[in-house]
């Protein structure tokens, strides 16, 4: 009897100690928003939306301890469409809501080298348009309002505004991705992506290099996609981004070029910050764009080329914290486009009409702003 209970103590310390060298964690975000956007002689459309101030989404990640400073982990998350209960948000193209895990797929080791990630993750340039940037990269105060564009939008239909989505703006897949380990501060990535027998648009390369310390934290980051979808040459960005914490106000600021071979450019800039106030923030932003591109409709082009047609946007926001967990917030922003161009505050909202991009539409404005409810667990 004594033995049993020896060996039954024994066992259970034994599981005690494997399941401490491993665990598993269930995770997720739910973001919705009662939401408006007008786009000029469009219209507008009022709707129930997803992802106000933060990606909407369900994960599993886990870490298991091999021994000797080794660490193996995996990540599986997906994008929800929270105000239908649909897949979504993969920001990777129409098929990507296709896709189970769309926002991140990877298998890591880690170790004091740092970690080797497997899959599909960010890209390293776009992490500086996410984080140095008071309303991330959702809803209608984001700064990428004025650089992606939706596919029915002229003069990007053909090949500068949707493909961004597919050629690696946000993500990449089949990627091998390296990450510095903890260097008093510096922090740094690399990734590459399989070209998978030469397919357009497939193969990635590129890097981001920071240094966070006390209140300031900077960083700079290139990628190159080997020829882009639908493009007359390689896609190709790189950007440098800031920002520094004075305790009342957190100070932003981004500069990125992006590039389509030598028909396509965007050169975006943004300046905000988020200010702590009662129980929640504060935000504010001013961003800019400004387009060139070459190969573009001459009814589009009055007096010349279409050099330097600019796009600008200010977004102001709250935030307020009920808990650690959740939040209730309120975003609005107004963005005003030149001749031709076809930027919007949210691709929720109405197409602009031919009419509105033409030479005689002179450029439109486009408003939005949206009320809404934050959880996360």
């Amino acid at each position: 009897m004594k033995k049993s209970l020896l060996a039954l103590a024994a066992l259970s310390a034994f599981a005690g100690v494997a399941s401490a060298q491993s665990s598993v964690t269930l995770f997720g975000i739910v973001d919705v928003s009662a939401r408006n956007v007008k786009n000029g002689d469009a219209g507008d459309i009022y709707s129930l939306s997803t992802d106000g101030i933060a990606s909407s989404r369900l994960g599993f990640r886990g870490v298991e301890d091999l021994g000797g400073g080794l660490r193996a982990g995996f990540w599986l998350e997906g994008g929800i469409g929270a105000d239908t209960g649909a897949q979504g948000g993969g920001n990777g193209g129409a098929s990507a809501t296709a896709v189970m895990f769309n926002r991140r797929s990877t298998v890591s080791l880690l170790g004091n080298f740092g970690e080797v990630r497997l899959g599909r993750d960010y890209v390293p340039t776009f992490w500086n348009h996410t984080l140095f940037d008071p309303f991330g990269t959702n809803g209608v105060g984001s700064a990428n309002n004025l650089i992606t564009v939706a596919p029915q939008v002229a003069p990007f239909a053909a090949n500068f505004g949707q493909p961004l989505a597919h050629q690696t703006f946000v993500r990449a897949n089949n990627s091998i991705g390296y990450f510095l380990p903890e260097l008093g501060g510096l922090y740094g990535q690399l990734m590459i992506t399989a070209g998978e027998n030469q397919v357009p648009g497939n193969k990635y390369v590129g890097g981001r290099i920071g240094y966070a310390g006390g209140p300031f934290n900077v960083a700079a980051s290139y990628g190159v996609t080997e020829q882009a979808l639908g493009s007359s040459g390689d896609y190709k960005e790189w950007n440098v981004a800031g920002s520094w914490n004075f305790g009342f106000m957190n100070l932003m600021a981004q500069y990125s070029s992006l590039e389509e071979g030598s028909v396509n450019s965007i050169q975006n800039w943004l300046v905000g910050a988020t200010l702590p106030l009662g129980p929640g923030q504060f935000k504010f932003a001013y961003s800019e764009s400004s387009v060139d591109r070459a190969n573009v409709s001459a009814a589009l082009t009055p007096g010349g080329a279409f050099n330097d047609r600019k796009a600008k946007q200010f977004a102001i926001g709250y935030q307020y914290d009920l808990s650690k967990r959740t939040a209730l917030y309120v975003n609005a922003s107004q963005l005003e486009n030149d001749t031709g161009l076809g930027f919007t505050t949210n691709v929720g909202g109405p197409a602009p009409t031919a009419a509105m991009l033409s030479a005689a539409g002179g450029g439109f404005k486009s408003t939005g702003y949206e009320f809404g409810l934050r959880h996360s667990f």
